[in-house]
């Protein structure tokens, strides 16, 4: 049986709600003479910013393909579809929650729960999801790189007249990822995911924006707007396959459900439920609200970018295009801190994790992992000057992200969080067989999404299309 060491007993004032008793403070316990008294640090977030940074993991540039989703199969498939994306993403979490409890005391890591389980795949397990976050991370780079410039003239032409251009460095992509570097990477060098929560207000506000830029140009649309296409209640077409991954993706956020669960003040299963169904459940609405108005605005004729879809002559627009730019910007640091963890396990994979005393303390700056101050600054380093480089010198790595979403997010989300729990409680009379099948099923999922997914890919290496980029 798997001792459970996830379980917070709070100290000083705090109540033991299990006993109704009130536990001893460090010193209160020593003038008593006491020698067997618990002391362990209870976490410092609260669950707004937990939501907020879960939240803002699980948004991203993937929203403004949300109304091309919808037109491909027609507003009821869309909206279920949405549905049951965030419902199995959610289920994930759960089972992720109940995997960090059975770790020791706010140390929970996918390393740290396949120690108890599959010990000798857990280095293969913080590589896969290394590798997604690294790759991801790059991904937003190259994103705010390709933006920067199309935001900077449109808010330069709207700001003074359309015939005045910018100044030539203004519209480099490169010049404005060497000055987002200079911000990005204080952050990504903060210790804690809680550290990240004002960043992912500014975020949230971003995404807000966009969906207050979707209904009001439904209500009333911009001048030059494209015209309505056909819409449909149900109408599936064949580039249903295409953007049916898109949904699939949308939730990804496993990475940071450990360090949330480290961090979270009293982490109790109660708290952790409306962390995640909060987070899952605003990216759901979200989600829908874009894909629906964005569908009723133009109809089969929406493109891939909703926002692009708005003629960017109003400032309006144009701050919409600067708020996306915002959203992922933050997002970034929210990849290299569980990518920093992730290589912190492989290079030190030797460390056995063990539960802590029950007469040793936690310091609060080791809650949530006890890395040294030079290998978090190394790592740090490395990973956001190589990120750097590659995003620098790299235009496009679209099809060699999509292999590595399609099997890192694919892991992170379903396969892992199934596998994990599943192989915990097997033989724990005290779980319920029908979640440990609900376990099983999101394995035999994800297995399926792996598989649907990289032979898309491998379908569109072999039959590239018309201009030759394979997507």
């Amino acid at each position: 049986m798997v001792h459970e060491y996830g379980a917070v007993k709070l100290v000083a004032t705090e109540h033991d709600f299990a006993g109704d008793r009130e536990v001893c403070s460090t010193e209160d316990s020593a003038l008593l003479g006491s020698g067997n008294a618990t002391v362990l640090k209870d976490g410092h977030a609260t669950i707004f910013s937990s939501v907020c940074n879960l939240a803002n993991t699980i948004l991203g540039s993937g929203m403004l393909t949300f109304p091309l989703a919808m037109a491909s199969a027609g507003v009821i498939p869309g909206i279920i579809t949405c549905v049951f994306s965030g419902t199995v993403g959610g289920f994930g979490l759960y089972l992720l929650t109940q995997c960090a409890r059975r770790t020791p005391h706010r140390r929970s890591s996918f390393f740290a729960v396949a120690q108890l389980t599959f010990p000798q795949a857990a280095v293969f397990f913080d590589a896969a999801i290394a590798i997604k976050c690294f790759g991801v991370s790059i991904g937003y780079l190259i994103i705010i790189k390709s933006l920067m410039p199309n935001v900077v003239a449109s808010l330069y032409h709207d700001l003074t007249s359309p015939s005045t251009n910018p100044p030539e460095w203004a519209l480099s992509g490169s010049t404005w990822l060497f000055l987002f570097m200079i911000v990005l990477a204080p952050l990504a060098s903060l210790r804690r995911l809680d550290s990240l929560r004002h960043t992912s207000y500014i975020a949230l506000f971003s995404a807000a924006y966009l969906v207050v830029i979707v209904i009001r140009c439904y209500f009333k649309p911009l001048e030059g707007t494209v015209p309505r296409g056909d819409v449909h209640l149900v109408h599936f077409t064949s580039s249903f396959i295409t953007t049916w991954p898109v949904q699939v993706f949308a939730f990804t956020c496993g990475q940071n459900m450990f360090p949330i669960f480290n961090e979270l003040k009293t982490n109790s299963d109660r708290r952790l439920n409306i962390v995640v169904g909060s987070s899952i459940g605003g990216a759901v609405l979200i989600y829908e609200v874009i894909a629906v108005f964005g569908y009723l605005t133009f109809g089969s004729n929406v493109g891939a970018n909703i926002i692009a879809m708005y003629p960017s002559t109003s400032v309006f627009i144009a701050v919409g295009q600067l708020a996306i730019v915002v959203l992922i910007l933050f997002s970034y640091p929210l990849q290299v801190q569980p990518c920093r963890t992730c290589l912190d396990k492989i290079f030190h994979s030797q460390q056995v994790y063990k539960p802590v005393g029950e007469n040793e303390a936690v310091e609060d700056d080791e809650v949530g992992g006890d890395m040294s101050a030079v290998k978090h600054a190394v790592l740090t380093a490395a990973i956001v000057a190589c990120g750097f480089a590659i995003a620098y010198y790299v235009d496009n790595l679209q099809m060699v992200l999509s292999f590595v979403g399609s099997t890192g997010s694919t892991t992170i989300s379903f396969i892992l969080p199934g596998l994990l729990f599943w192989k915990l409680t097997k033989d724990d009379p005290t779980v319920s067989r029908v979640l440990n099948r609900g376990a099983i099923a999101l394995v035999a999922y994800g297995c399926f999404v792996v598989v649907f997914c990289l032979g898309f890919n491998i379908y569109h290496v072999m039959h590239p299309s018309r201009d030759g980029t394979g997507v």
